[in-house]
């Protein structure tokens, strides 16, 4: 434990603050989809892409699937758990797309997957397997030098892990079996916590001070943990709003909002094809083409992930246009109404995150328990283990060709 109290100095010992690691061992990489087509920002480009798929025969499937060396129309894979797609090599599909599944891509970014083993390079099963309501993944972000923006996010989405500067980060489930059960945390963790804070202290509390306080190091996010129990109190209730607005409404919470005059409204229709986003700062407005969005949030416009600019990039995928003939060119004709939705959504998001970012930097102020106490109390090292996914041994998937499995 160190008694320093400068902010500068707090930056400066990050290396004794535990890693999100040490405190949520057990970890996937990212999803590797292999194929761009398979995830869509609305459900009906990939319903289509599907259909045109299926329709082709021979070599032209083959082309059109874009096999890889981990996936081809004739690989033969297990069903995603919790998904009733097909085990049947692809070569001889010819039936209905399965139901396209929200996930979360990248930073802020919720799009459509076709939730088809088949399909997917990499899925990680072992998180399909935890994905359910009780769930919550914490995000790692991959370490870019210098770079502004959040080291943790937080999805109740399954999440594909894509960082926005291609260094890969990690998924962490917050429990590691469903329904909630089995805190993916360090065994011991909680215990040393609430005989320091003289009061119980839970896995959702944990994820909550994370989230407010974490930050970027080359070894990987780093979490400095407060032996002040009026900082965790703060940190915790900071962390939880932080999550709430991320969850957008999920979990039983509510929508984010903006209170009345700050919120955003459409105030020139986004045109069929818009072509470039600009801002302009002493309107507040975001100008997709020749449409307006205003009051848009400086803080919004400014909110960066990896050193990347989320509205930007969230516009974007939205506009390129993919090479002609292929799957992934097969997309709406016009700008959908639901994602000019979706966009007001998350300047709200992104907007409220870039208020509070302000006391996350007091959260690193003052006393720590570092490394050191946590090797004395028996929390640090990790068992291997714990770092492992669990067995869920009454769990039945289906293997290649209809076979089941026990997991």
């Amino acid at each position: 434990m160190t008694a320093t109290r400068s902010g500068a100095a707090g930056d400066a010992r990050l290396s004794e603050a535990p890693l999100l690691g040490d405190l949520m061992p057990w970890s996937t990489a990212p999803l590797r989809f292999g194929r761009a087509w398979i995830l869509a920002p609305d459900p009906p480009s990939l319903t289509a892409r599907w259909d045109r798929l299926v329709r082709a025969g021979g070599a032209e499937r083959e082309a059109l699937f874009g096999p890889t060396r981990a996936r081809t129309p004739h690989s033969a894979v297990t069903a995603l758990p919790g998904q009733a797609t097909g085990t049947g090599r692809f070569a001889r599909e010819s039936g209905r797309c399965p139901r396209p599944l929200r996930v979360l891509h990248g930073p802020f970014d919720e799009q459509w997957l076709i939730p088809d083993h088949r399909l997917i390079d990499a899925a990680r099963p072992e998180l399909w397997r935890v994905a359910d309501d009780h769930q919550l993944f914490a995000v790692e972000q991959g370490y870019v030098p210098q770079a502004d923006g959040p080291a943790l996010l937080v999805s109740g989405l399954l999440p594909d892990g894509r960082s926005t500067a291609g260094r890969p980060g990690r998924i962490r489930p917050l429990y590691r079996r469903p329904g909630g059960a089995e805190p993916n945390l360090a065994p011991g963790l909680t215990a040393l916590l609430t005989a320091r804070y003289g009061h119980e202290i839970t896995a959702g509390q944990v994820l909550a001070w994370a989230v407010a306080a974490a930050a970027p190091s080359p070894e990987g996010c780093a979490i400095p943990l407060t032996a002040d129990p009026g900082v965790w109190a703060s940190g915790v209730e900071l962390g939880q709003r932080m999550i709430e607005v991320q969850l957008r409404g999920a979990r039983g919470g509510e929508r984010p909002r903006l209170p009345g005059g700050r919120r955003p409204y459409v105030r020139a229709a986004v045109p069929a094809r818009p072509e470039t986003i600009a801002y302009d700062a002493g309107e507040e407005a975001l100008l997709l083409g020749t449409g307006r969005i205003s009051p848009v949030p400086a803080g919004a416009w400014d909110f960066l992930v990896g050193g990347v600019r989320m509205l930007e990039l969230w516009f974007e995928r939205r506009t390129a246009r993919p090479e002609p003939g292929t799957l992934a060119a097969i997309g709406p004709s016009a700008w959908p109404r639901e994602w000019t939705s979706e966009l007001l959504e998350l300047i709200t998001v992104l907007a409220l995150l870039a208020e509070l970012r302000p006391r996350q930097r007091e959260l690193r102020e003052g006393p720590w328990i570092g490394r050191a106490e946590l090797r004395a109390a028996g929390v640090l090292p990790v068992p291997a283990a714990a770092r492992r996914p669990a067995s869920v041994l009454d769990h039945h998937e289906e293997g290649p060709e209809g076979q089941f499995a026990l997991i």
